[in-house]
């Protein structure tokens, strides 16, 4: 979602908000027969391939539940961090919809508290899937990675433990299941987890954190401890708390920079691709804290030269995590949620006017300011310690002071002093100005710092 605002024309643009990216890149929706002896199941899967040349290895993504819809009203899974993941580690992607689900047929039944048995009927069609991606010509079925959330991750498991040969490793995302006709599935999924890890001998990777709202710590734990124990060759990663729940960490843009360079060791491990070479297909990298002010510092950031832009940059601070603001000379747009939050809001600055920076996300400010370092000469606001100016260059400091970001003062031995403001460039602005008539002109403050290193004066021929 996106909200932004020109200076040129600074009107109530606020609450212009922006959808998700639609669409997986080149993505194509295929239904894909699973049923036997009459069965006329069809599966809904969506498939994307990266740019480039194939064959690509395949990763086959298994969704969960979507909270209280109903089967046939759930939306088709295809948004999802992880498949725009394993397309920019140049896989292709299959996401089908289980039975039922979306514009699935059929109908995938619990049996009891057999949760074995109900995973089993799932990778029965997780393989059908596979062997009609094994028939495409851009698809390397030799290289096969199953992974799935929730209900995806268990019945992942499941499929993994058949040790199908092109199966190189299963990524399971706080896996498990509940249903309503079981007293305890809780019990059930740790009994049916040394099930399933004695037949299992494909390497997997278990992800889960302490606060998952669907399967408790001591659950989980349990279930990878009788998974192991039976023989699987498995690795846990315990992410911990995730904001308000674990259980959600593959749908937040906040939860990249937690199971990103894990799922990346795993891949390396098993010998499965895992370098960035389609990077087009991730969110921007989010870049490091500059430290230049406090995000809610209003008067820190640059260009907020009119009440309507001040008005953007306190509508972006109003909106939760994560979000982005971009700031350029003559506009700036702000946005939140969504699939890239920080590519939508530099996108919808640029939009606006050239020279397109981002200020911050999140809670953080990575907007770097020009110009040398701060030396601590003196205070930026004792006007008195400025060398050189007289009692009119003071007050030209003070009116320096009043200025929005990015500013320049520039001060020359004989007293001449200069000063610019907003624009692409203060700091040269301010310099070439006072260098026009003036020699020995240099920086005095910049932006919020004096960047003043004492330095004798220059003798006049």
């Amino acid at each position: 979602m996106a909200f932004h605002l020109s200076d040129s024309h600074a009107t109530s643009a606020y609450d212009a908000l922006r959808a998700p990216v639609p669409a997986l890149p080149g993505e194509r929706v295929v239904q894909v027969p699973v049923g036997e002896r009459g069965d006329t199941a069809q599966l809904q899967v969506t498939i994307a391939m990266p740019e480039g040349a194939g064959p690509f290895p395949l990763a086959v993504i298994n969704h969960g539940g979507y909270g209280k819809k109903t089967k046939a009203t759930m939306p088709r899974f295809h948004l999802t961090y992880l498949a725009n993941y394993f397309m920019s580690r140049g896989y292709a992607v299959a996401l089908p919809m289980m039975r039922g689900y979306a514009g699935s047929t059929g109908e995938l039944r619990a049996h009891g508290c057999d949760l074995a048995g109900l995973a089993n009927k799932a990778a029965d069609d997780i393989g059908k899937v596979i062997a009609y991606m094994r028939q495409q010509p851009d698809v390397d079925g030799s290289r096969v990675v199953v992974a799935g959330e929730s209900a995806g991750g268990w019945y992942s498991l499941a499929f993994g433990a058949r040790n199908a040969p092109e199966v190189k490793g299963v990524v399971n995302f706080y896996g498990g299941v509940r249903v309503d006709v079981c007293a305890s599935d809780d019990a059930a999924l740790i009994r049916d987890s040394a099930a399933l890890g004695a037949r299992a001998h494909v390497p997997s990777l278990w992800l889960y954190g302490e606060n998952d709202s669907f399967f408790p710590a001591g659950t989980w734990r349990e279930m990878f401890a009788r998974y192991t124990s039976a023989g699987a060759n498995a690795e846990l990663a315990n992410y911990g708390a995730f904001m308000t729940d674990s259980h959600k960490l593959l749908g937040s843009w906040e939860g990249l920079r937690v199971w990103t360079p894990k799922l990346d060791a795993f891949l390396k491990k098993i010998g499965m691709p895992f370098a960035s070479i389609y990077p087009e297909n991730m969110p921007m990298a989010t870049p490091p804290s500059s430290g230049y002010a406090a995000v809610d510092d209003i008067a820190a950031v640059p260009y907020l030269g009119s009440e309507g832009m001040r008005a953007l940059y306190r509508k972006f601070l109003s909106k939760p995590i994560p979000r982005a603001f971009a700031i350029g000379p003559n506009g700036g747009a702000a946005a939140h949620g969504g699939f890239d939050p920080l590519t939508q809001a530099l996108r919808d600055c640029a939009a606006l006017t050239a020279d397109c920076r981002l200020y911050a996300y999140d809670d953080q400010v990575v907007w770097t300011r020009s110009g040398p370092p701060a030396t601590g000469f003196a205070a930026l606001a004792d006007a008195s310690a400025v060398p050189f100016i007289d009692a009119a260059g003071r007050k030209g400091y003070d009116a320096f002071l009043k200025l929005p970001r990015p500013r320049a003062f520039v001060i020359a031995p004989d007293g001449a002093w200069s000063i610019a403001a907003l624009g692409p460039d203060p700091i040269a602005s301010a310099i070439a100005h006072c260098s026009r008539k003036h020699r020995g002109c240099a920086l005095y403050a910049v932006d919020g710092d004096v960047v003043w290193t004492a330095q004798p004066p220059v003798k006049s021929r």
